[in-house]
This record gives structure tokens, C-alpha cells and sequence, in this order.
């Protein structure tokens, strides 16, 4: 059953992403990948889908020796403008996240699944292909065990194209 829900998700998330590409922009730029850095360092991508939407993908992961944790969050972004800063946007929104934690201490491991929100702060250099973002992500954790997360707070830098 959890591997059924992983499968859903994950093709949920591709279709959505192969969907986005449109010519619309919600920022001064169509697509950027780059870092996400805070609690839970990862990788993250941001796509146009309509004006003033973005689909944005954050891949997470952390191990040690006695653990390792892997995370996939697909966010849908709403882009507002703010009066005299060019470049600066705010945004909120919502998605879900997928991951699998384990335990080598005790040999244990878990699939989970949450519902997340975000609130940010994205911008865009004048002339650079660089993209800042500083955001929010709470998470309202569905599987193993239902539990909140008063979320993250990261810092992304992007190449913009």
C-alpha cells in the first residue's frame, strides 16, 4: 500500500512537471535550479506553469552512519509583486512531500508522506541569471505516525535560464 501511495506521488509529480512547460512566467524568469540550504540541505528546481504560478521540486538527503533520509517536496508557488522592490516577489502555496528515513542503528525504516505549505521571499538579479529565495516550509506529516512540523526555514540560490 505505501509503495502504491510513493508510485502516485511520483508520477503525480512528473506529470505536473512535464505539464509546466509553458512559455508563462510568475517571476523574471522561466526555469532555475540550484541549492536549498537550512535544516535540510537539497537541491532545488523552480518551472513557470502559468502567470504568477511556479512549480518548484526539492530533492533533500542526509546520512551519517547510523542514518540516512531522503526527501522529495513538489510545491505549487503564487508569485505577488512588491510595490517599489523590483525583482522581489512574495509567495505562498501548498504541495506535498514523499521521503523514506532508516535506521541502521536498529534496522528500521519508514516511507512517510506530509502536506506542506510555503511562505517566501524570491528574487531576481537585473541582468544576472541568479535567483535568492528565502521561505518557509511547514509540514503536516500523514504516514508513518500524523505529526506536525513547524517547518524549515532555507535559503535558495539559483541559476536562472
Amino acid at each position: 500500500m505505501i509503495m502504491k501511495k510513493l508510485l502516485f506521488t511520483l508520477v503525480a509529480i512528473a506529470t505536473l512537471t512535464t505539464l509546466s512547460i509553458t512559455n508563462a512566467k510568475a517571476q523574471d524568469y522561466k526555469n532555475a535550479i540550484g541549492g536549498r540550504f537550512g535544516s535540510y540541505n537539497g537541491v532545488t528546481f523552480k518551472t513557470g506553469l502559468s502567470k504568477g504560478a511556479m512549480l518548484e521540486l526539492i530533492g533533500n538527503f542526509r546520512s551519517n552512519k547510523n542514518f540516512s533520509w531522503v526527501q522529495l517536496t513538489g510545491l505549487y508557488e503564487v508569485y505577488k509583486p512588491i510595490g517599489g522592490a523590483p525583482g522581489l516577489k512574495w509567495y505562498y502555496g501548498a504541495g506535498a512531500s514523499v521521503g523514506s528515513v532508516k535506521n541502521k542503528f536498529i534496522d528500521e525504516s519508514d516511507v512517510y508522506l506530509g502536506v506542506n505549505g510555503v511562505l517566501g521571499l524570491d528574487y531576481k538579479f537585473n541582468g544576472a541569471p541568479i535567483n535568492l529565495s528565502l521561505d518557509w516550509i511547514p509540514t503536516l506529516r500523514l504516514t508513518p505516525d500524523t505529526d506536525f512540523y513547524s517547518g524549515d526555514i532555507g535559503l535558495g540560490v539559483r541559476f536562472t535560464f
